[in-house]
Order: C-alpha cells, then sequence, then structure tokens
C-alpha cells in the first residue's frame, strides 16, 4: 500500500479534537476496509503552535484516503501521496 498524509487544521482551543478526528478517522477506514477497500490509519501528528495536524494512511488509491476522511468527517485542506524513509539506529538490517 501506498501512503498519504492529509493535513488540517485544528484549533487549539479543543484539546480533544485531534483525539476526536483520530478515532473517527480509523473508524471510517476500518468500515472501508471491511466493505473490501484496504485503508489504514496510522497515526497522527499534531503542531500546537502552527494548529496543524496530520493524518498519515496508507492505501492503494488516494481516492480510498479521501473516502476515509470523509466518512469520518475530516474537513481537511490537503492530501498527497508520501514517501518515507525508516532509519534503523542500530545500523543492522
Amino acid at each position: 500500500m501506498t501512503e498519504f498524509l492529509v493535513e488540517l487544521y485544528v484549533s487549539g482551543t479543543d484539546p480533544t479534537a485531534v483525539a476526536n478526528s483520530a478515532q473517527r478517522a480509523q473508524h471510517a477506514a476500518v468500515e472501508l476496509t471491511t466493505a473490501g477497500v484496504p485503508v489504514r490509519f496510522v497515526r497522527s501528528i499534531f503542531v500546537p503552535a502552527d494548529e496543524t495536524c496530520l493524518f498519515l494512511f496508507e492505501a492503494d488509491s488516494i481516492e480510498a484516503v479521501r473516502d476515509a476522511a470523509l466518512r469520518a468527517g475530516i474537513s481537511f485542506d490537503h492530501l498527497a501521496e508520501t514517501a518515507s524513509t525508516v532509519f534503523d539506529p542500530t545500523g543492522g538490517s
């Protein structure tokens, strides 16, 4: 599966907004996967100083992630395919 990043604005005045949105995103991903469209909600990253939240998904298409976000009621500002590299700090394989 490919990784996708969903970027949204989250007001710093609502401390539960990120957790609630992440829970809805997870639920929507499970619903879609059960319906035969594989989507995995990986994690969220919240940057309070910027009031920005990033949700990382894995899916076969950007459309599947868009559908998950819409099902979750997440009004996002940007959605894009990502590329990431994971480093092993021990230097092992």
